[in-house]
Parts: structure tokens; C-alpha cells; sequence
């Protein structure tokens, strides 16, 4: 009989099918590599279950350097597939991370807080971390902290503040909505406006070559052109395009960027210029007006005479809508963010959050949704301060006390419609961008999972794990001021590793 500890007999098979993830040989597949990591989820769901019941666990990923967000490595969880700029892999799923919330809180054991302070109290004072920092653990099932250093002090939190950005969505939207883009047709005429719906996700390639059930710009030809063909009203056609859902400046505050395109209510594939689908692409300055000349392409190419090319234009009142084509849902968008620290997909659902409350589609307008939103759910506040909905902003502030608040939230057995905040947060050493970062002999790999934040001077990590007692902690861990953003990562990495392992 193996008397190793669960987590040790686990040990072999992940460094194993680790190896196939990150260094996979030549002729391997995405479908395989897929493969891979689903297989990775069932591996790390069974050798939980004979731990503690039948739970899943966490991992991480990296967000941005200062103005500029950190190359994203291949991989990450779109959940539908996808293709571009590195193939997703798959992350364990809802069910088996947080089934393991049923089980009794009298029954997992309490080892105390000051034992779990002593083995984090070194690790904190790493001088690696810069001149401020902060820190909290909570136990999902109890929410007793068990743990906390300055959790209160609101630092700059870097690409956290998606977690907070993808809460507010949730918790406004719904799990199941999805943004719409759709053509509509001025009656008793044949003036067409596109009208954009918010969705930076929006796709213009072909099949084949963008996630999977994205909404489709092409899609929305063929059915614009069908239309337009029923009514007989196929040639001589004026085209427009409306952005007029969202408001105020479109570029944000860190100027052109490869991070993140001019915020706009109509663009395509993000406004990349390549095929990639994540991480840092040179960007077109006009979102708006590159998506509607591809789709004015798209239909003449359809047989559609236009009469000169688009111009930007407000759907009149009464316009009949001609077709549409819609996103994944808001669960697969939170998602994606989360696993690709997506800027795009993170600024758009901060102002559909925006949308939502009444206010004004714009950053400002945003932020004051985003906040309004999260005090209606009660939690923690003070000091906090949004600046974007992506975290590029260095005048963004969260507290660790906050970061873990909204995990706590998510992952709480009340709240079913915030689940894709905790399963679209990566898996150490086997999705995102942590694929490389946590080495086979961590207690963190394929367990922990979380969201990391990373400009210059600032490091932050913010996600869930269980540990070896079987309870679902909730961390987040800040540091500003650094100056080693390798070693910060590491000081970082350990920490969330020394949850996952810790021997009580």
C-alpha cells in the first residue's frame, strides 16, 4: 500500500504530463495538448478526492510590465477552443474546484492561524519584495482569515483588477449574456449601419482561425447580404457604423500600446494586426473603421453593391434590424480575461458593467459602475479606487483584504453565477503564463490557481488553492516598490506553493 500523502502520489504523473504541455514533441497536436491538460484536471480532481473529498485546485498566470503588459506565454483556457496566438489548453473545471465547499466546516481542521503566520512571516519579509507589501489567507468554507499582514492597505494592484472587473460583470450581467453586434436598415430605404454591440472579441477571419463561438463578422455578412437580397434592395446601399454604446476618450491613459487597442463598442479580433488571439500585437489606432471596411469587403464580396465606403454614422430610431451575431457568453469572456489577462475583453466589461448601472459607457463612467456594483455585494472597500477595468492604470488601488474578498465571493457556494472568475484563473505550471513558472518539485504546480499583476515596481497574485487539510483558501498577496520582478515572482510563487503544501 502507497502511504504517500495524496499530493506526493500526485507528484510523478504531473511532472509527466507536464513535460508533454510546456515541451511537447514535434508532431504533437493542439487537440492532444488539449488532451494533456484536460487529462491534467482529472489527475489533480481524483488525487484530491482521496485527500478530502471531491475537490479540484487552483494556479496562476502574469499580467503587464509598466505601460506595457508582460509577454503572455502560449497556452491559457478559452474553454471553446480557439486558435491565433498559441493554442489554449483546457483548465479543470467549476465542479471539481469547488465541490469540495460542501463539505462541513466542522470537519476540516483548523491548525490555527499563528502556525501558518510563522511559515509565511520569512517569506514575506523576502527584501526581493520591495518596501511595501501586504498579504491575506481565508478560508473559503468559513471565511475565517488565517492569515494577514497590512491586508487593509490599498496598493497598486496591476492586472487583479480583473478579478474585481470580471465580479462586477458577473454579478451585473449575468453568467449567460452575451454582446450582440447586429446591421439594421433605415425603413423604406437602403441606408445599413453596423452597429457595434461592445464586443472586442468579435471576429473577421475564417474558420478555423479564431475561439470558438466567438461572434462572427463574416457570419453577419452572409446574413446581412441574405436580407438585404430578400427585400431587393442589394445594390446602390449606403453603409455606415455606429459606436455610440460606449463614450468619452477611447485610447486609454497609457497611449498606444500592443496591450490594448483604442476602447471602442465596434472593432475586430481586438484590433490586432496579426493572427495572434492574446498577448501584445501592433494594434490599429481605428478600431471602429477597420472592422466596418473589412465588413463593407465582406459584402460586396456577398454581391452587395455599396454606394462609397462606410462612415460613421448613429442607427436611426426605428431602424429594422437586418441580423446579428453574438459573443460567447459573459462566463467564457470572464474566462478568457482572466486566463489571458486580456486588456480588451477587460476594459469592454467594465463599461457594459457601466451600461448596466446607468452611467456613462466611458472610463470614468466604468469605474463608478464597477464600485457601485461591488458595494451592493458588501464588499470591502476602503481605499479602493478604479481607474480602468484592466488594471493598466497605475492609479488603480485594491487591498489584498479586497482581492481575496471577491475569490471568497466567487467561490462561495451562494454565488453560482461568479464560478468563471475561480475557473478562469490558470493552473500552475500548465496554463497561461505559469506555464514555465512553477518547477516540477513545487507544492504549487497543478494546484494552485490564481491571477497574477505585474508592472514595474509591482508584483501581485491573487487566486485560490487547497491545501493539505482540505479546506479552499482564498490568498492575495501585494508588494510595491520591487525591484527584482524575477525574484518578486518567485518570493510570490512560494508562498502561494507553501499553502499548498504546508505540513501542519
Amino acid at each position: 500500500m502507497d502511504e504517500r500523502k495524496p499530493w506526493q502520489q500526485l507528484r510523478k504523473p504531473l511532472q509527466l504530463l507536464r513535460r508533454l504541455a510546456v515541451k511537447p514533441p514535434a508532431k504533437l497536436r493542439t487537440w492532444q495538448l488539449t488532451a494533456v491538460s484536460a487529462a491534467v484536471g482529472l489527475v489533480v480532481a481524483a488525487v484530491a478526492i482521496a485527500a478530502a473529498g471531491p475537490w479540484d485546485s487552483s494556479g496562476q498566470r502574469t499580467a503587464e510590465r509598466d505601460l506595457a503588459a508582460s509577454q503572455e506565454a502560449g497556452g491559457g483556457t478559452d474553454h471553446a477552443g480557439g486558435a491565433g496566438g498559441g493554442a489554449p489548453n483546457a483548465a479543470p473545471s467549476a465542479p471539481s474546484v469547488l465541490a469540495g465547499l460542501g463539505r462541513s466546516a466542522r470537519k476540516a481542521p483548523d491548525t490555527g492561524g499563528k502556525r501558518l503566520a510563522d511559515v509565511l512571516r520569512p517569506l514575506m519579509d523576502d527584501k526581493k519584495l520591495g518596501p511595501e507589501r501586504s498579504g491575506v489567507v481565508v478560508d473559503v468554507a468559513t471565511g475565517k482569515r488565517l492569515y494577514g499582514k497590512s491586508s487593509g492597505r490599498a496598493l497598486t494592484p496591476a492586472s487583479t483588477t480583473k478579478i474585481a472587473t470580471a465580479v462586477a460583470a458577473l454579478s451585473a450581467l449575468g453568467p449567460d449574456h452575451r454582446l450582440t453586434t447586429k446591421t439594421v436598415i433605415r425603413r423604406d430605404s437602403r441606408d445599413v449601419v453596423l452597429v457595434g454591440g461592445g464586443d472586442p472579441t468579435l471576429t473577421a477571419r475564417g474558420e478555423g482561425r479564431y475561439v470558438a463561438e466567438s461572434a462572427s463578422l463574416r457570419e453577419l455578412a452572409d446574413d446581412t447580404a441574405k436580407a438585404l437580397k430578400k427585400r431587393g434592395a442589394d445594390q446602390d446601399v449606403s453603409l455606415a457604423y455606429d459606436t455610440s454604446r460606449y463614450s468619452g476618450p477611447p485610447q486609454h491613459p497609457i497611449g498606444p500600446n500592443e496591450n490594448i487597442a483604442p476602447v471602442s463598442a465596434l472593432m475586430a479580433d481586438e484590433g490586432r494586426l496579426d493572427d495572434s488571439s492574446s498577448g501584445p500585437a501592433a494594434r490599429t489606432a481605428e478600431p471602429a473603421r477597420d472592422a466596418a471596411h473589412n465588413f463593407a469587403n465582406l459584402l460586396r464580396e456577398r454581391g452587395i453593391g455599396l454606394k462609397a465606403d462606410p462612415k460613421p454614422a448613429k442607427a436611426p430610431e426605428g431602424a429594422a434590424e437586418l441580423a446579428r451575431t453574438r459573443s460567447q457568453p459573459m462566463s467564457a469572456l470572464v474566462e478568457r480575461m482572466l486566463t489571458h489577462s486580456d486588456n480588451d475583453i477587460a476594459e469592454a466589461l467594465a463599461r457594459e458593467t457601466a451600461v448596466a448601472g446607468g452611467e456613462p459607457a466611458s472610463f470614468d463612467g466604468a469605474a463608478r459602475a464597477v464600485r457601485a456594483r461591488l458595494d451592493k455585494l458588501g464588499l470591502p472597500l476602503d481605499g479602493a479606487k478604479f481607474a480602468d477595468g484592466s488594471g493598466l492604470d497605475r492609479d488603480d488601488r485594491l487591498s489584498a483584504k479586497l482581492l481575496a474578498a471577491l475569490l471568497k465571493h466567487a467561490a462561495g457556494p451562494g454565488r453560482p453565477e461568479l464560478r468563471s472568475v475561480v475557473t478562469g484563473l490558470p493552473v500552475a505550471g500548465f496554463t497561461g503564463t505559469l506555464v514555465n513558472r512553477y518547477p516540477d518539485a513545487s507544492a504549487g504546480t497543478g494546484v494552485v490557481r490564481a491571477k497574477t499583476g505585474t508592472l514595474t515596481g509591482v508584483n501581485s497574485l491573487a487566486g485560490t488553492v487547497v491545501d493539505p487539510e482540505g479546506r479552499l483558501l482564498a490568498f492575495a498577496f501585494m508588494t510595491t516598490g520591487t525591484t527584482d520582478p524575477q525574484g518578486a515572482q518567485s518570493a510570490l510563487d512560494a508562498m502561494a506553493s507553501v499553502l499548498a503544501g504546508r505540513d501542519d
